[in-house]
């Protein structure tokens, strides 16, 4: 019972994550600043219930199992936003399951060694994740003309959207987010395996 309580409270954050940080007013606000900080925290957030669940079950193909759960959430949620006026195409296709394809891979092609699942996983998962979201974001409608598109009502005048200045702190959001990710998330690798020891 207390394996899928965890499983389901995870998946539940990572998609109150993706609200928040990837949401359009804030990204629109804050733009690669933005960026970054979805992909470190939807990469760890991916990588501990994947090897959690991966580790607790021992079968190669679980941690994408996790993975579309966080996807299935998300697409609740953000079809709520949808019902609630947003444009569809700024509702982001979830990039979770590619990188957690890595996690399986990296754990079947090692006979099942957490220790390399540890370091090989969570170093692709870290890595990809910030790749594949860039993909994703280039196929969907500009966030910040999204915004500017359609201004959320409810905001006062002093609240709306200012275009930020792109690039001021990061010259490679990608490298940035790929970078931090891959170091973050052997970390949070090694906490999803120890979940199961307790």
């Amino acid at each position: 019972c207390t394996h899928y309580l965890f499983i389901v409270v995870v998946a539940v954050n990572s998609t109150l994550l993706t609200i928040n940080a990837g949401g359009y007013i804030f990204y629109t606000d804050w733009a690669w600043t933005s960026y970054v900080v979805f992909s470190i925290s939807q990469t760890l957030m991916l990588v501990v219930g994947a090897t959690y669940y991966l580790t607790f079950t021992g079968v190669p193909g679980t941690a994408t199992y996790y993975a579309l759960i966080m996807t299935v959430y998300t697409w609740i949620a953000k079809g709520a936003w949808f019902a609630l006026g947003y444009p569809y195409d700024f509702i982001v296709t979830p990039v979770w399951l590619p990188s957690a394809m890595l996690i399986d891979l990296a754990y079947w092609a090692t006979k099942k060694n957490k220790h390399s699942l540890i370091l090989f996983g969570g170093v692709l998962c870290g890595m990809s994740l910030p790749l594949f979201n860039m993909v994703n974001l280039i196929t969907v409608a500009d966030p910040l003309e999204t915004a500017f598109k359609y201004p959320r009502p409810t905001l006062p005048p002093y609240m709306t959207p200012i275009e930020p200045q792109v690039g001021k702190f990061y010259n490679s959001p990608v490298a940035l987010g790929a970078g931090a990710g891959a170091v973050l998330s052997v970390t949070f690798a090694a906490l999803g395996c120890k979940l199961n020891t307790w």
